[in-house]
């Protein structure tokens, strides 16, 4: 049997030219090896699996080629010292480094050091370094590779010359993965390695990983369908059907796909979040100019531009804050999975018009699934129809069958919310319309009455209005004691302001009147006299003053006890 190697050892690049997505670090040093411009020290920095110890070899491979004319067939591998500072990070291990820097290379002319994650050694064991980087042998160049930069002391950086490795793109990543299919005569999917590269997050090491971890699964034929399988991710086929049934505001089918989903281990979070990127990719899909910024494959963009055309911007827009806040929320929830599903049925309910929406985040209501033929707009329809129906039966209805007044209103009354001070106005405006309507006198009751029965279903009315509470109008109708003239029950206040109060409340006062007086032309009058205000005492003088003019004796009593007021 064979020994396998991994593609990440197989396949490491000999040359600078084999080096993915770092071709201004390469271009550099290939410049300044050509230039005699290379700097004793080296710093080289970046994520994992970019490519720094790759540089580093070739570097040093070629920094002896070059000095002595491009021979290939020289093996310099003496010359190349490898330090792992991870497990020799002590101040000996560094001492023993600078005796073995003194010695000068036996082939070749310059001695290579390629310290391996620096950033492990000691505070001791830097110091003890300081000075032979510093001041260096000519015959010795120090490469250090770090994958954490900030942790290495100001006075080794400031001796290095530093190279800032960036993260392998997508695209690049893409491309190097197709390169060694071919080389290993595998076909695969562009999607498919798409889905690799961007799992591997900008390491082309683990790019390389995943690679080889996803042929022993799938053999010769890689596709995009083995990929999401054996890395379980979620690929963007999950959000496609998603946006199509939050489009069709089919939330029951949504919600069953995030079951479906959970079930075969995904994360909720990782869901909602790759569903805001997923409205992020339409969102740069909609225009020409954006459409760069959509890191996808060819044919996984023509989806995108597809779908993208399917919807708005607006909904877009207000997709992408429902789901990054139910992003921010995930964390603080206590019930994560209900904190999705409400999200997802907002995004569903974004472009619902079966009913008017009562607030920002409006939820189609569940009676909108029941599988029954009545929508709310038939239902509509049908309901405006019944009152039409309605309204002609009444008015084919004979006079004497009618009990209730003929009230003729001149505007139609508009239905606005009880909670608020608009609907509060208009039911005052309709309801002093209706005392100021036009009665048809020749179909209604007008018995006669006297002024005692008036007055005793008057005094019933006060006591029920104290019943209900309503305590403030209870006391307006004792300040006068009502008097009859014909029809109409005449009443004076000591102010406007207890006239305008009965007035806004006469239409319960004069319905309760004409019902018990069976008399439906009983009407209200009031009048403002002001000396009444003269009556009331409400300060203390005003009090002793009114006491004193029903009994003089409360002076004498005031002065023999030296009283107050």
């Amino acid at each position: 049997m064979e020994h396998f190697v991994v593609s990440a050892r197989k396949y490491r690049p000999q040359t600078f030219k084999d080096v993915v997505g770092q071709q201004a670090i390469t271009d550099t040093l290939q410049n300044a090896i050509k230039n005699n411009h290379l700097a004793q020290a080296l710093l080289f920095t970046g994520p994992r699996g970019v490519g720094k110890t790759t540089c580093a070899r070739i570097l040093a491979k070629m920094i002896n080629s070059k000095a002595l004319g491009n021979n290939d067939d020289e093996d310099f591998a003496f010359n190349i010292f490898e330090l792992d500072a991870a497990s020799n990070n002590s101040v000996d291990d560094i001492r023993s480094l600078t005796d073995q820097v003194r010695i000068p290379p036996q082939v070749g002319k310059y001695k290579v050091y390629i310290i391996d994650e620096v950033h492990m050694l000691s505070q001791s064991a830097f110091n003890a370094f300081l000075k032979t980087l510093e001041e260096p042998p000519a015959h010795c160049i120090f490469i250090l590779a770090t994958t954490e930069k900030h942790k290495i002391i100001p006075t080794i950086l400031s001796r290095c010359q530093i190279f800032d490795f960036k993260r392998i793109t997508i695209k690049d990543a893409t491309a190097y993965l197709k390169y060694i299919a071919t080389q290993q005569g595998i076909t695969a999917d562009d999607d498919a390695l798409h889905i690799i590269a961007q799992k591997a997050d900008g390491a082309m090491r683990d790019a390389l990983s995943i690679f080889d971890r996803v042929i022993s699964f799938s053999g010769n034929k890689l596709t995009r369908q083995a990929v999401t399988e054996n890395l379980n991710v979620l690929d963007y086929e999950t959000y496609i059907t998603s946006t199509n049934l939050i489009l069709d505001n089919n939330i029951p089918e949504l919600l069953l796909q995030l079951n479906t989903t959970l079930a075969k281990g995904f994360d909720a979070h990782h869901y909602i979040i790759g569903l805001a990127s997923h409205f992020r990719d339409l969102l740069v899909s909609k225009t020409p100019e954006t459409i760069t910024l959509l890191d996808v494959g060819e044919q996984t963009k023509k989806k995108y531009i597809q779908q993208a055309q399917q919807t708005s911007q607006p909904f877009l827009l207000e997709a992408i804050q429902i789901a990054n806040d139910c992003d921010l929320k995930y964390k603080t929830s206590k019930n994560q999975r209900l904190l999705i599903e409400l999200a997802l049925m907002q995004l569903a309910s974004i472009n619902f018009d079966g009913e008017k929406k009562k607030s920002k985040h409006f939820i189609i209501p569940a009676s909108y699934f029941k599988k029954q033929d009545i929508t709310p707009t038939s239902l509509a329809s049908n309901t405006k129809k019944e009152i039409t129906n309605t309204k002609t039966n009444v008015s084919e209805l004979k006079p004497k069958e009618i009990e209730t007044p003929k009230i003729t209103l001149d505007k139609k009354l508009k239905v606005t919310s009880g909670l608020s001070l608009s609907s509060i106005k208009k039911k005052k405006e309709h309801l002093s319309k209706q005392i100021n309507a036009t009665v048809n006198n020749v179909d209604l009751p007008t018995e006669t009455f006297t002024e005692a029965d008036m007055l005793k279903y008057w005094s019933t009315f006060v006591t029920k209005t104290e019943q209900k509470g309503l305590h403030n109008l209870a006391s307006i109708l004792g300040i006068d004691r009502p008097k009859l003239e014909g029809n109409t029950i005449c009443l004076e206040f000591p102010n406007e302001t207890n006239k305008i109060e009965l007035e806004r409340q006469q239409y319960d006062l004069l319905k309760f009147l004409r019902h018990k007086l069976n008399n439906h032309s009983i009407n209200l009058s009031i009048t403002v006299n002001e000396v009444m205000e003269k009556k009331y005492a409400y300060t203390p003088s005003e009090k002793f003053e009114k006491l004193k003019s029903k009994n003089a004796d409360i002076e004498l009593l005031r002065r023999t006890f030296d009283l107050d007021f």
